[in-house]
């Protein structure tokens, strides 16, 4: 940085404090000398007097090098909300998404810049993003192969809380990667299935996605659309040509989510279509005629009781897991979590958990919404980010309600009349209905 041409200007500067090339000249050195907090000051300046995209564009990358991703994430929204869609607007925004460890959508911006610019390739995205080799005869297009997202960026220090379930993970995961031998020695198998149930929004996909990054495996989010399909034999195919392309990429991590949608009970299912899809699900957790080692297939429901209990044999879904509502040291994680990078004042940790009780982790980052949405309203007005405070989350509690205690109020029945074998043992637990 040319030191007598900053101070030349900013002397300049100061003799005409509204000079706004000027002022976003003196932005632009700062920038270039990577002083972005410098830099940011000046060009929160700039924009109250022109807020063109170009500067607002400028603002987004200093929020993005002093690691406020969320604050960059609302100006690019706008930007390409506003304009044609802009590479360099959705790129950058690509690489906000990812370290906002929000992989979906930053998959969907990547696909936008390949729209416009088809030979537009990034090293960063292509290391995260990989395309499946699914086949076409399953009619699943290369788009929605893209889903197969490689290596999760997020682990076990970004789950807040959780500390059974984390626990219960690593003895049926994480162990027997790092210990191999010893669990070959035993006959053990690397892999295998656990059922992650619970409340809604309690973090069931999210501790699964962790799993992955925690063991450095790839990973596959399935939803139920990505496998059924109307044309008979089709749904048999998309479930085949999952798990090869798992056993492809190993070790990799299979997430389903709603489960219960295409593990149902057989007895309660009429049409012959829908029992050969889970026969086909049941031998390929099985692995009759391949090998599943170094394989684990994560399922998420919140309705376990509809399961077909063939699922819960040995070697298939064999570890079933309580996924609860988040206690108080975890909902101060999760608070801590969500509004880091986010403009705050000194937050009360302890007094939001305490008021937060029976919320999920989906209730909390909705409580956080609320107040964001209150604090953009004020900041359009001088276009200046105003901190989150302890007042404007508990004020956000007021408009909602725990989303877990419609869930519990059912749960309760089937732990209490429909439990023989126990396996719901830990909601009675919970409710403290039961020691």
């Amino acid at each position: 940085m040319d030191q007598s041409l900053l101070e030349s200007l900013l002397e300049a500067l100061e003799l005409s404090p509204t000079n706004v090339p000027l002022r976003l000249q003196v932005a632009k050195i700062y920038m270039n000398s990577f002083n972005y907090i410098e830099a940011e000051n000046h060009l929160v300046n700039v924009i109250d007097k022109d807020s063109s995209n170009d500067n607002k564009f400028l603002l987004a990358k200093c929020y993005f090098e002093q690691s406020k991703y969320n604050l960059t994430e609302v100006i690019l929204e706008e930007l390409i909300e506003n304009s044609n869609n802009t590479v360099k607007y959705l790129e950058l925004y690509c690489h906000c998404l990812m370290k906002l460890n929000n992989h979906s959508e930053a998959l969907e911006a990547y696909k936008n810049i390949l729209d416009i610019n088809p030979n537009y390739s990034n090293s960063d995205f292509d290391s995260v993003f990989k395309i499946a080799t699914i086949s076409s005869d399953n009619n699943i297009s290369d788009e929605d192969a893209l889903k197969f997202l490689k290596k999760p960026l997020i682990n076990f220090s970004n789950v807040g809380g959780m500390e059974r379930v984390k626990e219960e993970i690593d003895l049926k995961i994480i162990k027997p990667l790092l210990h191999k031998d010893l669990y070959k020695a035993y006959g053990k198998k690397i892999g295998g299935g656990i059922l992650l149930y619970g409340p809604p929004g309690c973090g069931k996909t999210h501790i699964a996605r962790a799993t992955a990054g925690e063991i450095n495996a790839n990973f596959i989010n399935i939803g139920i659309n990505d496998i059924l399909d109307m044309w008979l034999g089709n749904s048999e195919k998309n479930l085949h040509e999952i798990f090869e392309n798992a056993r492809k990429s190993k070790p990799c991590v299979i997430f389903i989510d709603e489960i219960d949608a295409l593990g149902a009970n057989r007895n309660d299912i009429n049409k012959t279509a829908g029992r050969t899809v889970i026969n086909q699900f049941l031998s390929e957790l099985d692995g009759i005629d391949s090998d599943n080692d170094g394989i684990l297939v994560l399922g998420a429901t919140n309705a376990p009781w509809f399961i077909d209990p063939a699922f819960r044999r040995p070697g298939r879904f064999d570890r079933i897991i309580f996924v609860a509502p988040p206690d108080a040291e975890a909902r101060k994680s999760i608070f801590k979590i969500q509004l880091k990078d986010k403009p705050t004042e000194e937050i009360n940790l302890d007094k939001l958990a305490h008021k937060s009780l029976e919320y999920s982790g989906a209730d909390i980052k909705a409580s956080i919404d609320i107040a964001i949405e209150k604090k953009l309203t004020e900041s359009f007005k001088d276009g200046i980010p105003k901190p989150i405070t302890t007042k404007d989350l508990l004020k956000a509690f007021s408009k909602m309600r725990p989303s877990t205690k419609e869930w519990f109020s059912s749960a309760k029945n089937y732990a209490l009349y429909a439990n023989d074998s126990g396996l719901y043992d830990e909601i009675l637990t919970y409710l403290k209905i039961k020691k």
